[in-house]
């Protein structure tokens, strides 16, 4: 099971504490801080999530976006050739976290965000028990994948990657499988900000407000088995595509 790490020694719950202050215009709403486990978690569990601010060693800037990017787990869109990728993978969870994330932030790719402060952050929540990859294999081999942080019945996704065709949404696929139980209607699927790509899986954008009444909800639940089961070389499964 995760374990609770020392609380943070700063107060990012005092940004979310009345949303109508916060600029209308702007996700970015404060600087600072650092991102050690106590202060990752304290942020999620109020709305916020971290991005570098562009230098090694500089604070992270917050984000709280106005319109946030959601996806309801009955909402997801599989398409017949997205049916057939995934008969061909199978999903893991957890047993190549420290891969995963290095594909994620490879400096090559478009729009890499990704830097050596993120990798360590959330290899130290991985090895906590709250950040978690669920990965798509073929043939023994990774092929795509997605991290993010758990906590209650909030998935909080940061990024994903492929190397084969629909790679990334089959391990998609398997995210929202495993957070598919008695609970499902209340967990929260977190993308950040919805895309067109996006947007074409299912995902919708929601208000900070909506967001934060959605949240308080899921943080209420217990986590998916899959990421509380105290295993380091989680369930392997086949993705559930009729």
């Amino acid at each position: 099971m995760p374990f609770e790490p020392p609380p943070s020694t700063w107060s990012l719950t005092e940004v979310t504490r009345d949303l109508a202050r916060l600029d209308a215009d702007d996700d970015l709403v404060a600087m600072g801080a650092d991102l050690t486990p106590g202060t990752l978690l304290q942020a999620y569990r109020c709305g916020l999530f971290p991005m570098p601010s562009g230098r090694p060693g500089d604070p992270p800037m917050w984000f709280l976006p106005v319109r946030r990017g959601v996806l309801p787990l009955d909402g997801l869109r599989v398409s017949r050739s997205l049916r057939r990728s995934a008969r061909t993978m199978e999903i893991r969870v957890n047993t190549a976290f420290s891969e995963v994330i290095a594909a994620c932030g490879d400096p090559e790719r478009p729009h890499a965000w990704i830097d050596d402060d993120i990798v360590d952050a959330y290899t130290e929540l991985h090895e906590m028990g709250w950040a978690h990859s669920v990965e798509a294999w073929r043939h023994g081999e990774l092929v795509g994948g997605l991290y993010g942080v758990a906590t209650g019945g909030l998935f909080a996704g940061e990024s994903m990657f492929h190397r084969v065709t629909d790679a990334s949404k089959v391990a998609l696929l398997g995210l929202v499988e495993l957070m598919r139980d008695d609970h499902a209607d209340s967990r929260l699927l977190d993308v950040q900000w919805s895309t067109d790509h996006l947007a074409s899986l299912g995902v919708v954008e929601v208000t900070r407000e909506e967001y934060a009444v959605r949240l308080a909800a899921a943080l209420r639940l217990p986590l998916p088995a899959a990421f509380d089961d105290g295993r380091s070389d989680g369930p392997v499964l086949r993705p559930v595509v009729g």
